[in-house]
């Protein structure tokens, strides 16, 4: 009996290492050890294929920008070349109207001092024109004037001033027609024969007002009323030697200069008896003087 339950056990026991025998050691463990190895693997190749994608597309990216700022920079190049060549192009052309401007300045010039020689030629003509003239301002006016009335003013004026004139002496006697009031008095321009005898003419009156106070009057003239009203005779200017006649009385007003005369259609100033003369041509002058 003995025997047989050792045996048995024996049996068993056998059996049991024999099974163990049989069954491969950590065979479970083996198994699960690989799967691992192969979802690292897979998970790892995963990841390479991602990066790889990712940096494909960073790459193709870039190149595209790349690409993008390459033409841009083309572009900005040749804007920057077109840029340079109109600046060269706006230089020359600078340049030329510099030197367009420098020779119309230059041709101003010129014709300014054209115009001026101009200016003066035709004032001279006008002196000329006037050189045997004379005027009386100041006259009241008559109604229905005459020339034959005003031949008689001069001829009245010349006894009273003790000057022999005769009709013959005046070529043309006219009043200048005024632009204002019709009652207005406009200055009486007496035309001569010649320059000797306005001259002579001026010079009496002249003598005339420094030896009497009252001087030169209507009364002087024939007139019957208004015989108070004080007449003024000078010789004729022209509108430019008038204008700088009336500026230049303002130098001897201010007490800069003592003397101020027409003589022949110019104006003359001179400070004192011992200063020298000086003739007056134009407005800028007479400022400069002030």
């Amino acid at each position: 009996m003995e025997n047989i339950s050792n045996n048995s056990g024996y049996c068993s026991d056998s059996n049991m290492g024999s099974r163990e025998d049989r069954t491969p050691p950590n065979f479970t463990s083996y198994r699960t050890k690989r799967s691992r190895e192969t979802n690292i693997c897979s998970e790892f190749d995963d990841f390479k294929n991602e990066m790889k994608l990712m940096i494909q597309s960073l790459f193709s990216a870039q190149a595209n920008e790349l690409q993008k700022i390459a033409s841009s920079q083309k572009e900005i190049q040749s804007s920057n070349v077109n840029i340079e060549n109109s600046l060269a192009f706006l230089t020359v052309q600078n340049e030329e109207f510099k030197n367009k401007i420098c020779l119309l300045e230059n041709k101003i010039k010129e014709d300014s001092q054209y115009i001026s020689i101009l200016e003066e030629r035709v004032e001279d003509l006008q002196r000329s024109s006037k050189k045997n003239n004379f005027e009386i301002k100041n006259v009241p006016i008559k109604l229905k004037e005459t020339k034959d009335e005003l031949i008689d003013m001069v001829m009245f004026l010349s006894q009273n001033i003790g000057y022999q004139f005769e009709k013959k002496d005046i070529t043309d006697i006219y009043r200048v027609r005024g632009k204002g009031e019709k009652n207005r008095s406009t200055p009486i321009v007496v035309e001569t024969s010649s320059t000797l005898i306005k001259t002579s003419f001026l010079k009496k009156c002249k003598e005339f007002n420094l030896k009497n106070k009252s001087k030169l009057r209507a009364k002087h003239l024939g007139f019957r009323t208004e015989e108070e009203v004080p007449v003024f005779i000078s010789e004729q200017l022209t509108a430019k030697g008038s204008r700088l006649y009336f500026l230049a009385r303002d130098l001897s007003k201010s007490k800069t200069y003592k003397f101020c005369w027409t003589a022949f259609g110019k104006v003359y100033v001179r400070k004192d008896e011992n200063s020298p003369i000086v003739n007056i041509t134009s407005e800028a002058q007479v400022h400069k003087l002030l």
